[in-house]
């Protein structure tokens, strides 16, 4: 049987990105997609317990769940799917996840590490436009599936998500990257409805982005497609052997000690 590749996003099962991908991935396996039925970004990992989730089918092997991209992603897995993917993408995103900001509040990585999660080898792409504000979908969708296809032969180590920020055409090449920073100042403006209540919008600001010359920030001005690794132990192993971490934490215990004596 031909591999299963399951798309997913938090653009919509309607958006540019997904359709692309989808064209262009269907000689490499039976393509699924199961992604919001509605634009859900900046959803990070969030999941929906306090409602019923909704599932609409599109059409033959296409579904819209009214939820999260996390919620698509546990809803496909146990509902929706006929097996287990042998490769889960989310993408294509409209705009980039670069930095250690874009990728705590994206629904797109969110996806891909809820994928990850549950041991499904998971990627997630985003795609940055040109100077005329135009998004190279296809053009994007036929770099993936090169990467897909070698993907499919060689999984990725465990607990490993890629985050893929593709530059508009030309690309120059592909380097491997750290994360580095978009520091947001979000506006928050505040309205007034019909019956004079305050309400607020929180809007992005203008990110300054700022990183080493190896950074994924800096790689995709240059012109490159960065690919970084994102490895869902989050614990700080170097912290946890420091010396000094080591003695505040056994003067903690020595003072809690005292107090419950």
């Amino acid at each position: 049987m031909k591999p299963l590749i399951f798309l997913t996003n938090d653009d919509g099962f309607f958006a540019e990105g997904i359709e692309a991908l989808s064209r262009n991935l269907k000689d490499l396996g039976r393509i699924y997609i199961v992604a919001p039925d509605r634009e859900r970004s900046a959803t990070s990992l969030s999941l929906t317990l306090r409602r019923p989730l909704r599932v609409k089918k599109i059409k033959t092997n296409i579904y819209a769940v009214d939820g999260t991209p996390a919620d698509c992603v546990y809803i496909a897995l146990k509902k929706l799917l006929p097996q287990k993917p042998s490769l889960l993408i989310s993408g294509i995103n409209k705009g980039p996840n670069l930095g250690q900001q874009d990728i705590s509040y994206s629904g797109t990585v969110a996806a891909a590490i809820q994928g990850t999660f549950l041991q499904i080898p998971s990627i997630a792409v985003s795609l940055l436009p040109d100077e005329n504000h135009h998004y190279s979908y296809d053009f994007s969708a036929r770099i993936v599936h090169s990467m897909a296809m070698k993907l499919l032969e060689n999984k990725l180590p465990e607990k490993m998500t890629l985050n893929i920020n593709l530059p508009p055409p030309p690309v120059k090449g592909i380097k491997l990257t750290n994360l580095g920073e978009k520091r947001y100042n979000p506006e928050v403006i505040e309205k007034k409805d019909p019956r004079q209540d305050s309400y607020y919008w929180i809007g992005p600001g203008n990110p300054k982005a700022e990183g080493d010359k190896n950074s994924d920030v800096m790689v995709v001005k240059q012109g490159y497609i960065s690919i970084t690794p994102l490895h869902t132990d989050l614990t700080d192993h170097s912290t946890i052997k420091h010396p000094k971490f080591k003695d505040i934490l056994s003067s903690i215990t020595n003072d809690l000690t005292k107090k419950t004596i």
